[in-house]
């Protein structure tokens, strides 16, 4: 099948902001990162002809898919695109192998059916209806649903939302399993920064219906640009800037003038430092600053340190150190300092 895209230029005029999306992915997984309400939904919505975009194209291995320029439109049932919804959409009245069933077309082979149970960790359940289920059981029968019909696209609309903590860990794991061995793409939608790091080769990140960031999911952590991007990857600490030189800044929100490692153009309007990045100094350290009127937090395994200027330091601890002594000083060393655009 030649190589494989997925192209989503898509425009749409909302009540809340416009929505103006635009990628190519060649990659099998794509996260959409953001805040509730930026337009995520929307963007899967669109893709899976749920919603009609206003103008634009969504196009599949080379399957037009959305064209406003030519009026094309396929309805949902042509494209071949699976969404699991929040809720997981599942026919209460029907048994966990009846809605399996239903993604396997009317003659299906009874043994590809028990196979589909098996890879999915049902067995046992066949008979069982969705009241009856855990939320994990839920989500791996309508996945197993989903991967029946064999799509050429998954798309996973915030699938971890409604559990909790524990449940999660157990699912993301085994829903990266499940996608392991899919041939197609998986677009996530989410607006938790780990899931979008631990599922996703590719990221974009949305803000108030527009992409603000896209590339590969480790540079976008390690190098997110902009303020926004910063904050949504999980950057505690973000300081306007005034820049003293091509290597020095002075940070206005916690009075520190540090040393940076790259050049600072002058569109760098602030820094961003990750709350991890400290480390104990002495007084004369580059980058040292000292920790008078700090306050400090146990939590199970860290230390949370707030320091007098408003900065957040996280200290990794064993879950039996009881006792730790914010040193006189700390640092930070000029490469983990993160320049970014407003």
């Amino acid at each position: 099948m030649g190589n494989k895209m997925l192209k989503v230029n898509i425009q749409k005029e909302l009540k809340e902001f416009d929505l103006d999306v635009d990628f190519e992915l060649k990659n099998k997984r794509l996260g959409i990162l953001g805040p509730s309400g930026c337009g995520k939904s929307m963007t899967l919505k669109s893709i899976a002809g749920i919603v009609n975009p206003d103008s634009g194209l969504i196009s599949l291995n080379g399957t037009v898919y959305f064209d406003s320029s030519n009026k094309t439109n396929l309805k949902p049932q042509k494209r071949n695109v699976g969404y699991l919804f929040q809720n997981y959409a599942l026919f209460p009245n029907m048994t966990v192998d009846e809605n399996i069933a239903i993604g396997l077309g009317k003659d299906y082979d009874k043994n590809h059916l028990s196979e589909i149970i098996k890879r999915f960790h049902l067995n046992g359940l066949e008979k069982r209806y969705p009241r009856q289920l855990s939320g994990g059981q839920q989500q791996r029968v309508a996945l197993a649903r989903i991967m029946a019909y064999g799509p050429d696209v998954i798309l996973l609309d915030e699938p971890f939302s409604a559990m909790d903590t524990f449940l999660k860990e157990q699912l993301r794991l085994e829903l990266l399993n499940s996608l392991e061995d899919f041939d197609g793409f998986s677009i996530m939608v989410t607006h938790n920064r780990d899931e979008a790091f631990q599922f996703c080769d590719e990221l974009i990140v949305l803000d108030n219906g527009k992409v603000i960031a896209k590339g590969d999911t480790y540079q976008i952590f390690e190098n997110p640009g902009k303020v926004q991007v910063a904050r949504l990857t999980g950057c505690k600490n973000i300081s306007k800037i005034e820049i003293i030189d091509d290597y020095h800044v002075k940070s206005l929100d916690w009075g520190l003038e540090l040393e940076v490692s790259k050049k600072v153009s002058p569109n760098i309007t602030h820094i961003g430092i990750r709350a991890h990045d400290f480390s104990s100094a002495r007084e004369n350290d580059l980058n040292a600053f000292d920790t008078l009127g700090s306050t400090k937090i146990e939590m199970p395994f860290e230390w949370e340190i707030t320091l007098a200027n408003g900065l957040w330091w996280k200290y990794d601890k064993q879950i039996h150190e009881h006792e730790f002594v914010v040193p006189d000083y700390i640092k930070i060393d000029p490469k983990n300092i993160i320049l970014l655009e407003e």
